[in-house]
Formats: structure tokens, C-alpha cells, sequence
């Protein structure tokens, strides 16, 4: 067997416990930016390409399950098991709105617009919240079937995706009418959903399955539903993202405390990183693909670096398996953030060789 070559990744230190979530913005005429999630109560805004801490969100009382950013990375949001979620400034770090619910917030998310929250728990209800007028009470949506585990949005905030932590599948909605329309059928509980950028494919994670969708063929009556891909696991997996530039890769992480990297086209192994000393609860690829996020039961995010990206799948990596300086476009970050970054001695990044254990 060909020996793997060692990527080292940026690990990003913060958080005291478990990080459940991660979001990255898309790239902004200020860079992009990754938000994640954890069990100590405050989210976290990072530098998407360094890692570089930003800032902290302060005012939950309980473990953060859920966070996501809006279009512009204007507007924060995430879900709590204090029954409450939250927009946040993304700028100043201020909380706008707190929207009050009955049990534990697991999944939030902005629509496309941005004017729309959605969120999801242990209530078994989807609430739409129009933030133009936050005072006004949500959108009750019809009774999810479980506890809800994730939300999306899809086809230009025409349907919402929803699935559950107590059974199998993923569930569309017509937003108009708010009634179920498709039901994408899993053996197990779909942990992670991601909707592409560009809208073509729903990325799932059930059990040890990770399955690719078209969502443009969703809505067609036909026997496989949209069903592109279908690849078995090595483990138990949380969470898998598809590479948005060629859609030629895919991630997934895990149980095994592994980073998976796979060819879409074959589901064949193409890397496997190691640095995490407890599971993967969360991957996400940046918005440019020339990176990708790991969060860990260990309290760390890693970011590994790509490669520079090809249509096919070769990836450059150095020979000593250290990273290179990554080669940043104009087309991929317009503007890096300078002077933006506050420094704080208990939340720097630095590099450390994955399987140091």
C-alpha cells in the first residue's frame, strides 16, 4: 500500500468543549469566514483561510448545537439547548434578536435572502422567523414526524429540508404551503445536510452512508428520487461535504476520529487525516475548496489545506507533507482581512503535526 503523505493542519484552540458545527460564509469582498458551534455555550467567528480567531458570541446559557452565517456574513445565527436562538452582528459581535422556543434549538439557518430563519429541535417544529419584522411570532410549519437534527433551504428558498435525530430520511417542504412534498429515504438518521453552492446536490450523512441527491430532480415523480451517489463508510460518520469548485471530492468524518477525503466519482479513498483526539462531529469544505474544516469532541478545529485544485483529482501536496503556502486568487478572496483580527493569547491557531498523539 502507498504510504499517505502527513498533511499538517491549522489548529484553532477556543473552545472548552465539544464543537458540533460548523459554517462557512461564502467569500465576501472582505474574505470569507468559518463560524462554529460548541457545547461550552459561545460560538465562535474565525478568518476562513487562517483560522484566526475574530471574535466570541456571548449570551447563551446552554450548549450551542447549531450556527450558521447569512449570505454576507453580516448576520450570525445559531441554536441552543437554552430553548433560544440567536442573531448576532457579525461585525460587532452584538446580539439583535433572541427568538424564545419550548425545548432545545438544534439546527438554524438563513435563507437565501437573508430575511428568513429557520430553525429546528426538539419541539418537532419548523418555525420560519421574518427577521424584518422580529418582533412579529413565527411561521409555525407543520409537525415534523421527529426531533429535528438539521435544517436547509434549497431551490431559492422555495423548500426547506429537515431531518431527524430519532429516524431515518430527509423531509422537503414546500415553503408556500408548508406541507412535506419528498421524503428522501435513509436506513438511519441523517446526520448532516448540505445543500451545494451552486444548488445541485444535497450532501447526506446517515450512519456509515454518505449519499449525493439532485435536488433539481427532486421534485419529479421518478423511483430513485433524485438518489446520485451512494458510497458505504469505513465507520460510523457525522458529517460529509462535497467540494464546491468541481464537485470532483468529497469529505467525511466520524466516529474513528479520521478525516476521509474520496473521489465523488468513484468513492475510492483519495486521503485519510489524522490529528483529532476524539470524533468528528463536523466537516465543511471552504467556500473556494482550497480548504477544508474539521471540528472534534476534542474542543479543536483543524483546517486542512486542498491542495491547488485541478479538474482532475491530483492533489499537490510537498513531498515532506507539510502545506505550502496556499496561493490565494483574486477570484477567491477579493480582500483579506487586515487589521481585523483580535488578538487573544487562549485562542491563536498553530500547527501541529496530525497523528501526534
Amino acid at each position: 500500500m502507498d504510504k499517505k503523505k502527513v498533511a499538517v493542519p491549522l489548529v484553532c484552540h477556543g473552545h472548552s468543549r465539544p464543537v458540533v458545527d460548523l459554517f462557512y460564509s461564502p467569500i465576501t469582498p472582505d474574505g470569507f469566514f468559518l463560524i462554529s458551534a460548541s457545547k461550552d455555550s459561545t460560538p465562535m467567528l474565525r478568518n476562513g483561510e487562517t483560522g484566526d480567531w475574530i471574535g466570541t458570541f456571548e449570551g447563551h446559557k446552554g450548549a450551542v448545537w447549531s450556527c450558521c452565517l447569512d449570505t454576507n456574513a453580516m448576520r450570525a445565527a445559531s441554536g441552543s439547548a437554552d430553548f433560544s436562538a440567536k442573531v448576532w452582528d457579525a461585525l460587532t459581535g452584538d446580539e439583535l434578536h433572541s427568538f424564545e422556543h419550548k425545548h432545545i434549538v438544534r439546527a438554524c439557518a438563513f435563507s437565501e435572502d437573508t430575511h428568513l430563519l429557520l430553525t429546528g429541535g426538539v419541539e418537532k417544529i419548523l418555525r420560519i422567523f421574518d427577521l424584518n419584522r422580529p418582533d412579529a411570532p413565527p411561521r409555525e410549519v407543520d409537525r415534523s414526524p421527529g426531533s429535528v437534527r438539521t435544517v436547509a433551504w434549497l431551490h431559492s428558498d422555495q423548500t426547506m429540508l429537515s431531518s431527524c435525530s430519532d429516524m431515518g430520511g430527509v423531509r422537503l417542504w414546500d415553503v408556500r404551503s408548508g406541507k412535506i412534498v419528498q421524503t428522501l429515504e435513509t436506513k438511519s438518521s441523517v446526520t448532516s445536510a448540505e445543500v451545494s453552492q451552486d444548488g445541485r446536490y444535497i450532501t447526506t450523512a446517515d450512519g456509515s452512508t454518505v449519499k449525493f441527491w439532485d435536488a433539481n430532480q427532486l421534485l419529479v415523480s421518478f423511483p430513485s428520487f433524485g438518489l446520485v451517489k451512494s458510497y458505504n463508510m469505513p465507520c460510523t460518520i457525522e458529517s460529509a461535504s462535497l467540494e464546491p469548485k468541481y464537485g470532483n471530492k468529497f469529505i467525511a468524518g466520524g466516529e474513528d476520529m479520521w478525516i476521509r477525503v474520496f473521489d465523488f466519482h468513484t468513492g475510492d479513498e483519495i486521503a485519510c487525516n489524522k490529528g483529532h483526539h476524539g470524533p468528528v462531529h463536523c466537516v465543511r469544505f471552504s467556500p473556494g475548496g482550497e480548504s477544508y474544516a474539521s471540528g472534534s469532541e476534542d474542543g479543536t478545529i483543524r483546517i486542512w489545506q486542498t491542495g491547488p485544485l485541478t479538474h482532475d483529482n491530483t492533489e499537490a501536496v510537498p513531498a515532506n507533507g507539510s502545506v505550502g503556502k496556499v496561493k490565494v486568487t483574486a477570484e477567491e478572496v477579493s480582500r483579506k482581512i487586515e487589521g481585523f483580527h483580535i488578538a487573544d493569547e487562549g485562542k491563536t491557531k498553530e500547527k501541529e503535526e496530525a497523528g501526534n498523539e
